[in-house]
């Protein structure tokens, strides 16, 4: 039975959303990022918006940053944070769920980040190098027998669950249902959009939370070399609560999970309608590190990142007051032209695609991108030596969501040559 404030949560929700349609039907350009059909492609809205100036204001209460220069800027200034001021507009429904450091700035965030560093340290990636070449192969292996396959639910998506579930120490028995959860907490990045959506995001949170419980219990009795032994042991050191292990837990999964997949997704499937590109990998699969940072930066898995002004200030000329929230697309600065040649242009071999923005900027920069690069590295890689003939079989699905950008499906074929 639906209580007067759940009736209630769910008509601010919906409203908030069909306002937010009627302004994109009149024409507004941040209001359209929201909507269908401009979210399914929202690089032509980024030009236009980029036309308009570095900053822009539509009819939404926050501002977006739409260039290159102003997003950096605002990601490297403390002058901006990541919470919301305690009064004012919080943009409600945008923080559905607890990210750990992902959420919070100085002090806990050193604090939280610190804790978390140990797992990407350079003995940790080398361990799992190996892994990654590992599940890799063997994923492949199943592929070339079937000849043709979905990229996404056969590659892309069980790699990158694969290695997460090493790094944080989950048991094979429970992959299927990390993998389905991470789902659900990655659709809450958009923030919610109905109180049924609210409802499976904190019934996918408790799952979550049960799992790392009983992995607790075991990693206290039998510790490993794992990232929730070390974080237990933070736990009872003092050093953490247990919430903020789970926080960590929850981040660790999505923040390891969503980029991954989606840059194996998005840049296969750039590499694939530019065969030109494709074809200069299989000639040379030494080019995947730049593949990679050029799919990065032209397809980025993560659109878009939100920020909140501590005082009156300006970026590039434009007023932002106290308290204001700034939407810093990503997306749009990693294809504005004053910072790459024809941005629009697909190119494995460009000479600066690693100044993108895709990995965020300044104290919140991703602590995870040498494994998601590692990844992507392995995946394409391996992907163009041992199926250098990979070509569609029909078109692909995307996924309903703005701020992760990605895709559902993607049936190919191994091909010839």
């Amino acid at each position: 039975m639906r209580t007067l404030d759940t009736v209630r949560t769910d008509a601010r929700l919906r409203a908030a959303h069909g306002l937010s349609w009627l302004a994109a039907q009149s024409g507004d350009h941040p209001s359209r990022l929201l909507h269908h059909p401009w979210r399914v492609n929202p690089y032509p809205t980024y030009r236009r918006m980029r036309a308009q100036g570095p900053v822009v204001t539509g009819r939404l209460p926050f501002h977006v940053a739409t260039t290159h220069t102003a997003v950096e800027r605002i990601l490297r200034d403390r002058t901006f944070e990541v919470a919301p001021p305690r009064s004012g507009p919080t943009g409600d429904g945008f923080h559905v769920v607890d990210l750990s450091f992902l959420q919070c700035d100085p002090p806990d965030h050193t604090r939280l980040r610190a804790l978390a560093r140990p797992a990407f340290s350079p003995r940790r990636m080398a361990d799992y190098h190996a892994r990654i070449q590992e599940v890799t192969d063997t994923l492949l292996d199943r592929a070339v027998r079937r000849g043709e396959f979905d990229l996404m639910r056969d590659f892309a998506q069980p790699l990158p669950i694969a290695v997460i579930s090493h790094l944080l120490g989950v048991p094979a028995r429970d992959r299927a249902d990390f993998d389905r959860i991470g789902d659900v907490i990655g659709s809450a990045l958009d923030g919610a959009r109905s109180v049924r959506q609210l409802e499976r995001v904190r019934r996918a949170t408790a799952e979550l939370e049960e799992l790392l419980a009983r992995l607790m219990r075991e990693r206290r009795s039998d510790p490993r070399e794992d990232v929730v032994s070390d974080l237990v042991a933070h736990v009872d050191a003092g050093d953490m609560t247990a919430a903020e292990l789970g926080s960590m837990f929850r981040l660790l999964l999505v923040a390891g999970f969503e980029t991954t997949v989606n840059l194996i997704g998005n840049g296969t499937m750039a590499l694939l309608r530019h065969r030109d590109e494709w074809e200069r990998l299989v000639a040379d699969p030494e080019l995947a590190a730049g593949a990679v940072e050029e799919i990065l930066r032209y397809d980025s898995p993560v659109q878009l990142t939100g920020r909140w002004s501590r005082h009156d200030t300006e970026v590039e000329g434009a007023p932002i007051g106290a308290g204001r929230q700034v939407l810093c697309l990503i997306g749009s600065a990693d294809r504005d032209p004053r910072r790459f040649a024809e941005p629009d242009r697909f190119d494995i071999t460009r000479s600066n695609a690693g100044e993108h923005l895709a990995f965020s900027g300044g104290t919140h920069y991703c602590l995870g991108a040498p494994l998601a690069r590692l990844e992507g590295r392995i995946a394409l890689r391996t992907l163009s030596e041992r199926i250098p003939g990979l070509r569609p079989t029909a078109m692909p699905t995307r996924r309903d969501t703005l701020t992760v950008r990605g895709l559902a499906s993607f049936p190919v074929t191994v091909g010839g040559r």
